[in-house]
Parts: structure tokens; C-alpha cells; sequence
């Protein structure tokens, strides 16, 4: 797997997938086009769509990959070309894997069978291992992904059973880790999750098709309606002759589930449910929490955008206190994280958000905020109210503080480099620049998940299955 080099104080979102079989036969590129676009929240880095026709030549996928947003590099005449009633897409960020146009998705791969075409989110824990395992036997690798070990997996699996699910559920035998995967076979569309359910993944119909997708909220947006969640462990099969079967072999007790809490805390759309929990309510008492356990007098409550507001909204309803907007941010500016330097990224804040001298000027402001990593961009943040004449900040965080690394898909980096590591409470607040700081109490995390499983190993250390003994996830500056 090649290192890359990453250095952000604002974790990274995951990718997200999206996948569609319309029976009538109708074209599906720019509904997944529009499904992707509610899901662009989850990756920036890449995108791409493959597609099939189910009536034409079996075997025949187009596809359409590039670095950089959707809107970007899906035209309507790009679009109009990608001519298929079953198809699937994708948005990238990169937790392993270098940010390159080769390593975007959907992965095609052409074999004796036919062709396959995935989508993948999550990050697998045994991916060197077993892309060790595969060179030895001849593969030959396109990437540095470990979504292509498991596409050469269910490849390998599917000559020596009768099915591409069962070939499937074989490969999900063999992967350990986070992940939720969507399949295009040349007749049918097959989603997965991993038994821990780390991921999420979703089912909705819309007239006579099937949609699978990582947030409910892009079944929203191409007028879908919500079905279900595909279960931890369960792989889902979608085709004309029996609609949508299940497989539920692999799914595993569900006092063993591990969510990324941070699907609730930052990651998903407000507007999404993940396993049935609104994520808008979830983040609301989070703030609830922070007033209740945390209280501290002041005249405003705001949040930075946009991963604070919910939070901030629910700390106001709890403690009383007038909830306000205290930035305004440049929609057109980029995500903090896509600057590759420290320095770039340092003016970058400024450039992504500007606070309202108005709003904040002599008064005492609570400003909430979902994660704190390194504390470089909360400092500024900080900084930008205190100039902007706020006469105290206090600052509450909407989740734990961050001790130990994530193997699963989000890039907490290693110890050494988290503020909350080095340095006590009283010290992470000084150098931040604030008057008071705060962080959710890890106690609260199953309340705001809604008693689901969740896993806190960023937290505790304390991971659902055994780490692995090297860094896994690639480079990251100090």
C-alpha cells in the first residue's frame, strides 16, 4: 500500500457509494450523478460512475473516473453517454491509498466470469496481508487501494461457486475490517456490510428500481423512498427475478456491532438516518449533553460550521442561552483538508470563514465544534473571534477527546501527533486560546447513538477486533 503524506486537524470524511438497478430498463447515470451529489459531503478527492446495460452484450461497463468534485467532471453530455440501467458510483477520500486518478472508483475488473464493477467504504485492517498473498499467486495489481483486494477476492471466489453473492459473502470470509460495498454484476446489483456494521449502507426504491446508498439523504434527493438498512453482516441481492434477497450467514450478535460513532457526531448529513437513528437528533443532544455536563455563563452560543451547528442548536435548547450564527463561511473555498501544506492550509481558514463582528463583539460566546485532533485549526478559529471583539470564548467539543489512532476508515492519526495525548485538559485550552474548554463525556456517546453498538477505540484504545501491529493507514506529518 503506498504511503501518502496528511497532516489536518479536521478528521476526514469517509467515501461514499451509491448503487442502482432500474427493472424498467431505464437509463440510471444521472440519477446516481444526483444520488453522489448528496453524498459529496463524504469524499472530494475522486469520483466516478460505472455503468451496464442488463439487455445488451453481457460483460460491456462504462465508466467515467476522475480526480476532484462531480460537478467538475460530469457533464450532461458525459452523462447522456453513460448509457445503462444498472450502475454504480462513488466518491473518494483517501484513508489508504494515494490520491491519485487511478485509485478512484468504481474499481472494473474483466475476468473469465465477466466484469464487476465496486464501490467500497471502509478501510480493511488485512489488506497487505492478503495483497501479499495475491502477488504471490500472479495478480497483478492497478493500484494501491484495498478495495482491489477485495474485488480480485470475489473475482477468485466466484470461479469456484455458482453465484457473484455467494462469491461475495466467500471474499467477506477472508476481509477483516470496515466495510460497506456495492457490486455491479452484468445482471445483478449486490450490497454488503461488514459484521461489525462500521459502515453504513442503506436500501430505497423508487417506481421499479433499487437504490443502495450510504445515507439515506441521497435517497431523498432522487426522490427514493427509505426501506431499510442492510444489517450488519447481511449481503442483499438485487435483481428483476426476486427483487431484493438477503443473506444473513455472517451477521454476528448485536451486542458485538461497532458504528463509527462519528457517522452521528460529523461524518453523515444531518438529514440522514444511519440504523434508524436520526443524525440531526443525535447532534442536538450532543449539545443537550454538553450544556447539562458542562455549563458555562454566557450571552451566545454558535457553532462552526458546518460540522458544530446541530450541536450548538442543542447546547442553546438546554442551557437557555440565544443561539446565533457567528461565521460566515465561503461555500466556494474547499474543504480545510484538501490543502496539501501546513501553510496553505493555515490561510485557508481564513479564506473558508470569516466571523461577524457584529454578532460576537463584547460578548461572552460558547462555540461549539465536533472534534478537536491536533488543535491548530480550533486555535485559529478562536483567534478569529477573539479579533473579531468577543470578550470571552469558551469552547465545548461534541465528542471525547482523541487518544489513540483509527484502523477503520478515518484518519485519527497516531498518538503522538493528538493534542489530547500530550497534553492535559488545562493545557489543550491555553494553547487553543480559549477561556474554558470542554468535552462530550464518552458516557454519552451510546445516548446520542441511540444504544446501538458503537465503536470508541479512538477513545478508549479499546478496539472490536484486534489492530493491526504496524501502522496500516500511510504516512502523517508530526
Amino acid at each position: 500500500m503506498e504511503n501518502q503524506t496528511k497532516k489536518t486537524d479536521k478528521l476526514r470524511e469517509e467515501c461514499g457509494v451509491f448503487g442502482i438497478y432500474d427493472f424498467d430498463g431505464n437509463d440510471v447515470a444521472s440519477t446516481i450523478y444526483y444520488g453522489l451529489f448528496a453524498l459529496q459531503h463524504r469524499g472530494q478527492e475522486s469520483c466516478g460512475i460505472a455503468v451496464s446495460s442488463t439487455n445488451g452484450p453481457k460483460g460491456k461497463v462504462l465508466s467515467v473516473k476522475e480526480m476532484g468534485l462531480l460537478n467538475e467532471n460530469f457533464t450532461p453530455d458525459i452523462l447522456e453517454k453513460l448509457k445503462g440501467d444498472i450502475g454504480v458510483g462513488h466518491v473518494r477520500y483517501s484513508t489508504a491509498g494515494s490520491s491519485t486518478r487511478e485509485n478512484a472508483q468504481p474499481l472494473v475488473l474483466n475476468y473469465v466470469k465477466g466484469t464487476l464493477a465496486l464501490a467500497h467504504n471502509g478501510n480493511l485492517i488485512n489488506a497487505p496481508a492478503l495483497r501479499h498473498e495475491l502477488e504471490y499467486s500472479g495478480a497483478i495489481f492497478q493500484t494501491t487501494i484495498d478495495s482491489e483486494v477485495i474485488a480480485y477476492h470475489v473475482a477468485r471466489e466466484r470461479l469456484n461457486c455458482g453465484t457473484v453473492e455467494e462469491a461475495v459473502g466467500r471474499a467477506m470470509c477472508r476481509i477483516k475490517g470496515a466495510y460497506s460495498l456495492i457490486i455491479m454484476s452484468p445482471r445483478k446489483l449486490i450490497g454488503a456490510r461488514d459484521p461489525y456494521g462500521f459502515r453504513p449502507l442503506c436500501i430505497g426504491r423508487r417506481d421499479n428500481a433499487y437504490i443502495l446508498a450510504s445515507e439515506s439523504c441521497a435517497l431523498d434527493t432522487i426522490g427514493a423512498k427509505y426501506v431499510r438498512d442492510v444489517e450488519p453482516g447481511e449481503i442483499v441481492t438485487i435483481s428483476p427475478d426476486k427483487g431484493v434477497e438477503s443473506d444473513r450467514r455472517l451477521c454476528i450478535a448485536k451486542e458485538k456491532h461497532a458504528r463509527c460513532v462519528f457517522e452521528y457526531i460529523y461524518f453523515a448529513r444531518p438529514d440522514s438516518h444511519i440504523d434508524g437513528v436520526s443524525v440531526y437528533d443525535s447532534r442536538i443532544l450532543a449539545g443537550k449533553y454538553l450544556a447539562m455536563d458542562s455549563p458555562v455563563a454566557a450571552d451566545l452560543v454558535v457553532g462552526v460550521p458546518e460540522s458544530g451547528n446541530c450541536a450548538a442548536l442543542g447546547y442553546s435548547m438546554q442551557a437557555g442561552i440565544p443561539y446565533g450564527q457567528a461565521f460566515v463561511k465561503n461555500a466556494y473555498a474547499g474543504r480545510t483538508f484538501i490543502k496539501p501544506k501546513q501553510k496553505s492550509r493555515e490561510s485557508s481558514v481564513r479564506v473558508k470563514l470569516n466571523a461577524i463582528k457584529e454578532a460576537v463583539n463584547g460578548k461572552r460566546i460558547i462555540m461549539i465544534d465536533d472534534s478537536i485532533v491536533r488543535g491548530t485549526t480550533s486555535g485559529r478559529i478562536v483567534k478569529l473571534l477573539r479579533e473579531a471583539g468577543a470578550a470571552q470564548v469558551h469552547m465545548r467539543v461534541s465528542s471525547p477527546p482523541f487518544l489513540w489512532p483509527c484502523y477503520f476508515g478515518t484518519d485519527v492519526p497516531e498518538r503522538e501527533q493528538l493534542i489530547a495525548y500530550k497534553h492535559f485538559l488545562e493545557e489543550i485550552c491555553s494553547i487553543i486560546g480559549a477561556d474554558s474548554l470542554a468535552y462530550l463525556r464518552i458516557e454519552r456517546l451510546d445516548e446520542i447513538a441511540g444504544c446501538l453498538g458503537i465503536c470508541k477505540g479512538c477513545f478508549t484504545g479499546k478496539y472490536p477486533m484486534e489492530p493491526p501491529k504496524y501502522d496500516i493507514r500511510g504516512e502523517f506529518d508530526a
